[in-house]
């Protein structure tokens, strides 16, 4: 199965280098056409929209905090017409907010199911994107990413964060891939490296073993594989790494 799109970037990854014209043009130029944008693209949609179609960029995801979208989801559904996003993607839940046994996420699950109805309703798609808490043990043995991808849940896996929980992301892709038409793609330097970046590493430059993980996505059905940094501390440089190492993963 080919990719739809394999040249995706996370405009979180750029936040520290403003102004937006200046990020969009850096990744336009690495060889990015679709991005991923997030709450701060928001704010002015238009502006957004304009610098999008200017760059030569489409939005096929977007990130959307769930509160939002269980308060303002007629105004959410609109900012996702507006700049093109297929499918809507819960993205992250505080601390404060994350369930402490098996009840609590059976819960949280059943709430982002019935979001998730409403925008298939509205004829868009539905995803929630994991960190690493997903993947640590419940007192009884399950794990938060069970309760989480059900009642039409989609997955956009973060492969480096399921390895950052110290968990087997193939058995993971093994299990969900069927329902993960996204996928983050990100890498993890070695122990010791990349402190000033919280020890991420720009795509192919770390241990995560995209070589094997990439095609495995792809077979599962993934059609957007999204790159990310958490903190790059020079954009131009993960932008244009990560586009040369996503090219020669989706041609091999």
């Amino acid at each position: 199965m080919a990719l739809t799109n394999p040249l995706s970037f996370q405009l979180y990854s750029a936040r520290n280098f403003p102004p937006l014209k200046d990020q969009l043009k850096i990744i336009a130029d690495a060889g990015f056409d679709t991005v991923e944008p997030y709450g701060a693209f928001y704010a002015d949609v238009p502006a957004a929209s304009q610098l999008f179609k200017d760059f030569g960029l489409k939005a096929r995801s977007g990130h959307f905090g769930i509160d939002s979208l269980e308060s303002e989801l007629d105004r959410n559904l609109g900012i996702a017409d507006a700049l093109g996003i297929e499918t809507i993607v819960v993205p992250f839940l505080a601390p404060a907010a994350r369930p402490s046994d098996t009840a609590g996420w059976k819960a949280f699950g059943e709430r982002l199911a019935r979001i998730g109805e409403q925008v298939r309703k509205a004829g868009r798609g539905f995803a929630w994107h994991n960190h690493d808490f997903e993947f640590i043990a419940l007192p009884d043995g399950s794990f938060p990413i069970e309760h989480v991808l059900t009642d039409g849940v989609k997955w956009e896996a973060d492969v480096a964060w399921i390895v950052r929980a110290k968990a087997d992301p193939k058995a993971w892709i093994s299990r969900y891939g069927s329902i993960m038409p996204l996928v983050h793609v990100k890498d993890i330097a070695p122990v010791g490296e990349n402190t000033n970046e919280d020890g991420w590493a720009d795509v192919g430059t770390g241990v995560v073993d995209w070589a094997t993980i990439w095609p495995l996505c792809v077979k599962a059905g993934a059609e957007v594989m999204i790159a990310e940094h958490d903190n790059p501390s020079d954009l131009k440089r993960f932008a244009t790494v990560s586009a040369e190492a996503m090219r020669k993963l989706a041609n091999a």
